[in-house]
């Protein structure tokens, strides 16, 4: 198997990672497109920084990119639930002010932070609870965010409570950013098994999707055909008996393959319950089949993956 040159791989890690912080500053949008040119911008330079600092490659840019992604789900969420009416320009500073005291605290201890980012190749999860405990203290400020009665305060008091409280998460990650670097690092390193093994999954997993996708084609068709040669209507859509398109019947076989049941369309025919009821069995004995090929194919991955 030919091994990508550094080169390829750098330009692998970082388009994945800036792609990845992209679809998360897309889905942050409702909070104004200024927010998230900002989130996507300050993500760049931090995943650069660091990708600079500490260059190992896919797997440690993957990781960072999804601290930085739970980082930026967390600031929108308990943003909005306690400082609802904060000044808009204090959101985009609030949000950079953790991201930029760990760069610059990486950049301070590069030298010392590079031992333990060396260490990539395995993790080693025996100092994990030292390695989280500076979430301890980062999460009182969260739950202080919360459960106080801020968001009923003046807007510039929740202006400056934000701003407060992200300068105090920015102090944690400066002085844990030694313990946060030996996260990213062993979070890089299950990810690179998790890999590893996925490539013995690639047989069972392409199978199952190919019988899932043919069960559910075919069902349609079944489910098109018995409406379009029906007398009466068959099924009932959002409330109202109707004819299926192809589109819908294909949705409602898959729903029910999976049986997710959502309620949009539902069978009101005896024939069609039946069918639909068939339809779950065999989606259950493909699940059964699904979890018995990637049990059978677990040993050889593990073998692999501890040699």
């Amino acid at each position: 198997m030919e091994v990508p040159s550094p080169r390829r791989r750098a330009l692998l890690a970082t388009g994945l990672t800036l792609a990845f912080m992209l679809l998360v500053a897309m889905g942050v949008s409702d909070q104004g497109w200024i927010f998230s040119i900002v989130t996507l911008l300050i993500a760049s330079l931090a995943l650069g920084g660091l990708h600079f600092i500490f260059p190992h490659g896919l797997m440690f840019a993957l990781g960072a990119a999804n601290g930085l992604a739970i980082y930026v789900s967390l600031f929108v969420v308990i943003g909005q639930a306690s400082f609802p009416a904060a000044a808009a320009w204090s959101r985009s500073v609030a949000f950079l002010l953790p991201v930029l005291a760990f760069v610059l605290a990486c950049w301070a201890r590069r030298d010392v932070l590079a031992a333990a980012a060396s260490a990539e190749g395995g993790a080693d999860l025996r100092h994990f609870p030292r390695a989280v405990r500076w979430l301890l203290p980062t999460g009182m400020i969260g739950i202080v965010s919360l459960s106080a009665p801020i968001n009923r305060a003046m807007p510039e008091w929740q202006t400056l409570a934000l701003l407060l409280a992200m300068a105090g998460i920015a102090i944690i990650g400066a002085v844990s950013v030694g313990h946060i670097v030996r996260l990213l690092v062993d979070i890089s390193a299950i990810l690179r098994r998790v890999g590893m093994r996925l490539q013995f999954l690639a047989v069972p997993i392409a199978t199952y999707v190919s019988l899932f996708a043919l069960l559910s084609v075919a069902f349609a068709c079944f489910y098109r055909i018995a409406d379009e040669f029906s007398r009466g209507e068959i099924f009932i859509l959002m409330g109202q008996p109707g004819r299926l398109a192809f589109s819908d019947a294909l949705h409602f076989s898959i729903v029910t393959l999976s049986t997710v049941g959502y309620g949009d369309i539902q069978p009101a025919d005896d024939g069609i319950r039946l069918l639909a009821a068939i339809q779950m069995i065999l989606g259950q004995l493909l699940l059964l089949f699904g979890f018995a090929e990637i049990m059978r194919s677990h040993g050889g991955g593990t073998r692999a993956t501890d040699k």
